[in-house]
């Protein structure tokens, strides 16, 4: 793997306020966490007791789409908000592929530079930068992948923590910029929390978010839905995370309760 975007990175991790990156990492069994990540992850947990099921079936739901591109014979990935290495990571799902990672947390930086390794048949980047910021996570990225032939794009649980108005994040406008760069042919890979499924549930959880200094904007369906406007969506559509196109381990986990977390993958016409 080589360094591309990360010169210029900051180096100091913010150990004063929880990042999403590392509560998520709690919520998987991992360690590279810190007390105020745990306290947030706990306090969300005993709100939303679906935070760890969801979490998991996130992950899952990340590599069988990424296997549906892959089957499709898309060879080129864009990872928006990576979060900290858990195996299997998108690259060793699609070891014959380009994939470049992106997130903003520096301890994802210090991880994906010791662990994100090329394999023979593919290669492997990382770009330290904003999911707001998308001219830079473009160009750097535009340094392994070749935006002339398709792309699949992967938002996996990240656009919750954006806010949709034009004078904020305009989460939707950020990605129709993204999608603009995307050759035809190019997949979009999204899930987002909803408060559909679980309201008071969710709610409190966003308050806990947002008290820690992290914005939360869980969304409707039709909100979901919005973000693949002018795309093609794949059966089975746009459902919750763990119903789509599932696993023998997804059927299990649904046995368990839905999780509120809406899924789809669409693919740019």
């Amino acid at each position: 793997m080589t360094g591309s975007g990360s010169e210029a990175a900051p180096t100091t991790v913010d150990t004063s306020r929880p990042h999403p990156a590392r509560v998520y990492d709690w919520w998987l069994g991992g360690k590279d966490n810190y007390p105020v990540d745990e306290a947030l992850a706990r306090r969300i947990l005993a709100t939303d007791g679906t935070a760890v099921r969801g979490a998991r079936a996130n992950r899952r739901f990340m590599h069988r789409a990424v296997r549906t591109a892959a089957e499709a014979g898309i060879r080129q990935f864009l990872d928006i908000g990576t979060g900290i290495p858990t195996e299997p990571n998108l690259h060793q799902v699609a070891p014959e592929s380009r994939v470049v990672y992106a997130d903003n947390d520096p301890i994802v930086l210090r991880h994906a530079q010791a662990l994100l390794h090329s394999t023979p048949e593919g290669a492997t980047n990382y770009v330290h930068a904003d999911v707001r910021d998308p001219g830079t996570i473009l160009r750097l990225a535009a340094e392994t992948l070749d935006f002339a032939r398709p792309v699949a794009l992967s938002l996996v649980a990240l656009t919750h923590y954006l806010d949709g108005e034009p004078d904020g994040d305009d989460v939707y406008g950020l990605l129709a910029r993204y999608v603009a760069e995307l050759a035809p042919g190019s997949f979009v890979i999204l899930s987002q929390v909803t408060p559909d499924l679980s309201p008071e549930a969710i709610a409190r959880a966003a308050e806990h978010f947002r008290a820690g200094g992290t914005p939360f904007y869980p969304r409707s369906l039709a909100e979901f839905s919005r973000f693949f406007d002018g795309l093609e969506l794949l059966g089975p559509g746009v459902i919750p995370v763990s119903g789509w196109r599932p696993g023998p381990e997804d059927v299990a986990a649904q046995a368990e309760g839905i999780v509120p977390v809406y899924a789809g993958v669409a693919r740019k016409a």
